[in-house]
């Protein structure tokens, strides 16, 4: 059974994200405070956390960023739910960390199904063959340790980040249209939110500088790495 950590102050919200994800299978636990959903994550470890930006005691966001800095607690998956829909909010999320977002009023399938994209994202990650290092011009991805340097020094990239680049590095030369990214890098069968693709590569991009225009825009349809 996995483990959902849910940090919200709402706390009939709270409690009927528990009761439907109860009834999905997982074991749901709730905490209403920023600094208490950390402690409660670092002592319990686990499998996924649905994380609301306006908290008490601490924001999200920070919530967020010392979550990712704690080895304990860095790979564990992270579902960003709050009100602020905006696309400035939502790469301010993916840029602390947040592996999703899900913007009230959401619906409970909605949330279930989100869980369970991100989940098999992480173990199909976790099953990346151990292989050598891919090297397209100045990047190097290192599959074996998850990391990526960029013109000699190493980059800091969320796991989906890591992800969207290494599949893309791995289709060298071909495009890749946004659906057909959801589908293989976030696991999502319904492609209808397709700019999460376009703030992830935006990301992407900035994070490895000048070396990440080998990221080439496809206008209307997707993306391609090329030199």
């Amino acid at each position: 059974m996995k483990n959902v950590l849910i940090i919200e102050d709402e706390k009939d919200l709270a409690e009927l994200l528990a009761f439907n994800l109860e009834r999905e299978g997982y074991a749901a636990r709730c905490v209403h405070d920023g600094k208490m959903g950390l402690e409660q994550a670092a002592s319990e470890l686990p499998d996924l956390i649905l994380l609301d930006l306006m908290l008490p005691g601490m924001l999200g966001t920070e919530v967020c960023k010392a979550l990712r800095k704690d080895s304990r607690t860095a790979r564990i998956p992270i579902i960003m739910i709050t009100a602020k829909g905006d696309e400035i909010d939502r790469v301010v999320g993916f840029e602390v960390g947040a592996d999703d977002y899900i913007v009230k009023p959401f619906s409970m399938r909605e949330v279930a199904l989100r869980i369970k994209a991100v989940m098999r994202r992480f173990e199909q990650e976790a099953q990346l063959p151990k292989s050598d290092q891919l090297s397209i011009g100045e990047i190097v991805i290192d599959k074996q340790r998850h990391t990526v340097k960029s013109a000699g020094l190493e980059i800091d990239l969320t796991s989906t980040e890591f992800k969207l680049l290494l599949f893309m590095a791995e289709k060298y030369g071909c495009v890749q249209s946004r659906e057909k990214l959801l589908q293989n890098v976030w696991s999502y069968n319904n492609a209808g939110d397709t700019r999460t693709v376009d703030t992830h590569v935006t990301r992407l991009r900035g994070k490895l500088g000048t070396p990440g225009d080998i990221i080439k825009t496809v206008r209307g349809f997707g993306y391609k790495i090329e030199v």
